[in-house]
């Protein structure tokens, strides 16, 4: 019996190797299975995304083939499903865990960079700067598909930021090294993205055709329309509008069968620039409403701004005064709009730039601060002469510490003041105009003070742009401001508020004062001849005047009643004063009335 028991013990154990090794090759065999789908659903996510979404869910409904990698691999990639589908906050969500808590470094860089799309689309441009820093510091150890990813972002971002330079060279870098044929077409659409926003023509038609073909090959349709509506922009800008009208309208079907609504928005609203510009008013309006209609909820990009203008220009040249005034309202706002986020934008990645200056400084510092604590226990233990030569030592280190702590200073301080100035007028920007204004009114308002609060906004300031280029714009606001700064006193406070808007708060002023100063400016803007050694033309700005006497001290209604008088005053014809209502008698609202003594 105990012989039996034992033969068919060695019967088993002799048999396990051979189960063993047929359930590790199983496993083998379904984890081969799972990356295969996967590395295809990733290749597929943009060019084919109905595809890549029931790709996803097929591999969802056997989670328990997946190993941990591959687990992590397919959180990611429906996390960027959640962003392509704008459902913002769960790819937030979904892709922060990935990108603090991946065991996989590979899915934690990925996460991180889509997560910089994410966040610079919600226009929350510090957080996505400041996570582009550490995808750019994490690209030596990265993988190479990972650091191709890394890298294309990062040309996108920095062209974003007005960093054009570096926005190329992070393309043509992605170019060096790419072999896939996706990668390669992403790099060609950063690099002429690059190129039109530096308005470097030349180059961008150079390359245009090889970047179409590029993406085509690679059945990207996006990226491709993203190129061919930057080429549309390139020929209106040359005044070629038939070739951007033929170039858009041949691929309009494409782009729309996407479903990517900024990309169709802004397709659209070039190809109704196109139409305009051929006198093709229906055509430019029926483009224009339907870019209006296909745009993001809450997202302001360039082709809103120019679908906005096109129905304004429309309503115009038919002589529909109230729907031109409805349309330019609104381009206005979305002008402001997009203005500001590229504001934003730029101020963003000077802070992190600032921020890791910083950081590497107190890296320094602490380095030699752990330098100079072992050098004085090297001291302690050295005879007098080398105690003095320490010493001597310690005093140059602590002289050198103390110089680039000076210098530190001195750089956060230059900081500051360019976060509070406007770059190129260097007046203040709107955020520290709106500071220093309502500073001001709760002063005035406890001292029982007169204020008064002008807001400018030159004439026709795109069509400067338009017909004698920006570096003309540039040159009519920096002289309109020197001519409106002529006229002020050192308590006055002037700021850009956007664009071509200005706005100026007169202390101890009264509404009749405040419009013979706006009318000293007025006529001092209208005196201006236009750029030096280019063509001449006028420059003019309209005027609103609101006062603490009317509205009180709240800076908010200040602004809409000096906004309103300014709207009033282009209504009127443009180039003009106009006070907004009439003096009220007594004291401004809010104000107590004086005890009789």
């Amino acid at each position: 019996m105990l012989l039996r028991r034992v033969a068919v013990a060695v019967f088993v154990l002799a048999g396990m190797p051979v189960a063993v090794n047929a359930a590790t090759a199983e496993v083998h065999s379904r984890a081969t299975e799972a990356d295969a789908q996967l590395r295809h659903a990733d290749s597929i996510k943009s060019s084919d995304n109905g595809a890549f979404v029931a790709l996803l869910d097929q591999i969802e409904r056997q989670p328990a083939r997946l190993n941990e990698r591959q687990r992590e691999m397919l959180a990611y990639l429906r996390g960027w499903e959640f962003a392509y589908r704008s459902d913002f906050a769960a790819a937030v969500a979904a892709l922060t865990t990935l990108a603090n808590g991946a065991s996989d470094p590979t899915v934690r860089l990925r996460a991180n960079v889509t997560l910089v799309n994410v966040f610079e689309i919600g226009r929350r441009f510090e957080p996505a700067y400041a996570r582009m820093q550490q995808v750019i510091e994490a690209l030596p150890n990265a993988e190479p598909e990972a650091r191709q990813q890394a890298i294309g972002v990062a040309s996108e971002m920095y062209i974003s930021a007005g960093q054009f330079d570096l926005g190329i060279d992070y393309a043509s870098q992605l170019l060096a090294q790419a072999s896939d044929p996706h990668v390669i077409c992403k790099g060609l659409m950063h690099r002429l993205r690059g190129f039109y926003h530096a308005s470097r023509y030349a180059d961008f038609l150079g390359s245009l055709q090889a970047g179409v073909d590029a993406c085509t090959k690679a059945r990207e349709p996006i990226y491709a329309n993203l190129i061919r509506i930057n080429a549309a922009q390139v020929y209106l800008a040359l005044q070629r509008p038939g070739d951007a009208l033929a170039l858009l309208a041949r691929h309009r079907d494409e782009a729309r069968a996407t479903r990517y609504a900024e990309l169709t928005s802004n397709f659209d609203a070039v190809l109704a620039k196109s139409h305009l510009a051929l006198g093709e008013f229906d055509a430019a309006q029926t483009l224009a409403l339907a870019a209006t209609r296909e745009r993001i909820p809450g997202q302001i990009t360039s082709g809103l701004v120019d679908a906005f203008d096109v129905l304004y220009q429309v309503a115009k040249q038919r002589g529909d005064s109230r729907g031109a005034l409805n349309w330019f309202e609104q381009y206005a706002a979305a002008d402001k709009g997009y203005l500001s986020d590229v504001s934003a934008r730029a101020l963003a990645f000077q802070q992190v730039r600032q921020q890791v200056q910083q950081r590497k400084a107190q890296i320094a510092a602490l380095t030699q601060q752990n330098q100079v604590l072992k050098l004085k226990r090297t001291v302690d233990a050295r005879n007098l002469l080398a105690v003095r030569l320490g010493i001597a030592l310690l005093v140059v280190v602590l002289a050198s510490l103390g110089l680039y702590a000076y210098r530190t200073r001195r750089s956060q301080l230059k900081f500051q003041k360019l976060a509070r100035r406007d770059g190129l007028t260097e007046i203040h920007n709107r955020q520290y105009f709106i500071e220093c204004a309502e500073a001001e009114l709760r002063y005035c308002r406890k001292s029982l003070r007169e204020a008064s609060l002008v807001a400018i906004d030159l004439d026709h300031f795109k069509q400067i742009n338009d017909s004698h280029g920006h570096a003309a714009g540039d040159f009519a606001l920096k002289a309109a401001v020197t001519a409106c700064q002529r006229h002020l006193r050192s308590v006055d406070i002037f700021g850009r508020l956007g664009g071509e808007e200005f706005g100026i708060l007169l202390p101890d002023t009264i509404p009749e004062r405040a419009a013979d100063i706006a009318e000293a400016m007025r006529a001092q803007i209208a005196a201006l001849q236009g750029s030096p050694g280019g063509p001449e033309f006028p420059v003019t700005a309209s005027f609103g005047i609101a006062s603490a006497r009317a509205a009180g001290y709240d800076l908010t209604l200040l602004l809409a009643q000096a906004d309103s008088a300014l709207y009033e005053a282009k209504r009127h014809g443009r180039d003009r004063v106009i006070r907004h209502g009439l003096s009220q008698s007594g004291p401004p609202p809010g104000i107590p009335e004086r005890r009789q003594g």
